[in-house]
């Protein structure tokens, strides 16, 4: 690899790549965050300066950054082979964590692993899924619900489900059109006629993440669940935000007590370190896909990179470091600092509300007297900047600031969190950026 000075680096990303959800005009007149190591909860950048990250590296890191566990276990695989194909062969960590993670559910409920890339392809998968079981059962069902300000990928039919306007508006020509709805009461409403062609649910179980750290009402998901099980239309929970602990138990849908028919897992499955996604599914869904290969009855959809045994090493990792080091265990007192910054953020006067679920965390922003921010003015992304310079990473959605660290983030980061957002308020609001 060519050698460059840290100002390089910084040219060449300008010059040669295009980042994600990102106005590339406004980044090329920045300079770029190029960040070269990470330790725990901690991130260093080229110029050597530390940053905590306060979004898990886009709600990806679970354990840390360079575990010492989960980084053993990728090298010890790398250095037996670093990927087979799942098309026609199998590797003994995907085997070992299909096994593992429907051990983590209750016998004979989620039983089969079905893997894929990221969170839009698990959620792609379950889609494909629930609409060819009905065809293969003989009760062919075109249509799919979803909720206002959902969230659940960019692959075309994922982003269909989108409830905000922002990520599917311009492609809806090539998207199919779902069933929008804003809570379980207007699934109740639907027409049987509507309901007589309704494939499935997705929802993202007790946050939704992207359409601004929402939280639902106490008991959506057993209502949801009844309501499915009364109607025979298929449940789908997208865990990608909320699963491995991130609201305080293994997965969401764990608070109420309910199940699936399909799980999308990814972000935190592999601890963050590599990519790679996974639907959980039912063994009454599984076999209705077997039979002749003349039937055609196959599940044809893959990737390349499905069972990747690095990815599936790190996993294994993962879920042994929830085990040895307790770590759901440790959260409540976390959970409980987290919560005591939030207070105090809140009696900030652009500070309009704050939002708590586990370790995960929303702060909406206002104007003076409370008024409703120009979303164009990007007012939520200037404050992160300005937390930025106080060492702190994470993003907003719009004027929604997220927090979402590590799960190993100490006591004394979250209360430094705290102070470097309140240091960031105050300074946006003394150069007037909240004004109208």
């Amino acid at each position: 690899m060519r050698q460059a000075g840290a100002c390089d680096w910084g040219a060449w990303d300008k010059k040669y790549v295009w980042h994600p959800f990102t106005q590339m005009q406004d980044w090329m007149e920045k300079e770029p965050l190029i960040l070269v190591e990470g330790k725990k909860a901690t991130l260093r950048d080229v110029q050597g300066r530390e940053y905590i990250d306060g979004n898990s590296s886009i709600w990806t890191n679970i354990h840390g950054h360079g575990h010492p566990r989960i980084n053993a276990a990728v090298k010890q695989q790398l250095d037996a082979v670093a990927h087979v194909s799942f098309l026609g062969s199998t590797n003994i960590p995907a085997i070992a964590l299909a096994e593992r993670l429907v051990n983590l559910f209750p016998p004979s409920t989620l039983t089969r692993v079905f893997y894929s890339d990221n969170g839009s392809t698990a959620i792609e998968s379950a889609l494909k899924m629930a609409m060819q079981f009905g065809q293969l059962t003989g009760n062919p069902r075109r249509k799919f619900a979803t909720f206002d300000g959902a969230y659940h990928g960019d692959t075309a039919g994922a982003s269909s489900l989108g409830g905000t306007s922002m990520f599917p508006d311009r492609f809806t020509s090539i998207h199919f059109q779902p069933i929008r709805v804003r809570g379980v009461e207007d699934l109740q409403n639907l027409s049987s006629e509507v309901i007589a062609d309704l494939s499935a649910v997705v929802v993202e179980p007790l946050v939704q993440g992207t359409g601004g750290m929402r939280l639902w009402p106490p008991g959506m998901l057993r209502e949801l669940r009844s309501w499915c099980d009364r109607t025979g239309v298929l449940l789908i929970f997208d865990e990608v935000l909320t699963g491995f602990g991130r609201t305080g138990r293994m997965f969401a849908c764990e608070h109420e007590g309910v199940l699936p028919d399909f799980m999308a897992l990814a972000k935190g499955l592999s601890g963050g370190f590599l990519p790679l996604g996974a639907t959980l599914t039912t063994e009454k869904i599984f076999r209705a896909f077997l039979g002749d290969f003349a039937e055609r009855k196959t599940f044809y959809y893959g990737h390349s990179y499905c069972g990747n045994a690095l990815g599936c090493a790190a996993a294994l990792a993962s879920l042994d470091v929830f085990r040895d080091e307790k770590v759901l265990a440790s959260l409540p007192p976390k959970i409980e600092g987290l919560k005591s910054i939030l207070d105090t953020l809140s009696q900030h006067p652009n500070v309009g509300a704050t939002r708590q679920c586990g370790m995960i965390a929303g702060i909406d922003l206002v104007g003076e007297q409370s008024q409703p921010l120009d979303w164009r003015k990007q007012i939520g992304a200037k404050v992160c900047m300005e937390a930025r310079r106080h060492g702190l990473l994470t993003r907003p959605i719009l004027d929604t600031i997220v927090l979402m660290p590590p799960l190993c983030i100490e006591q004394e980061e979250i209360i430094r969190i705290g102070c470097m957002l309140s240091k960031a308020l105050e300074e946006c609001r003394k150069e007037g950026l909240f004004l109208g």
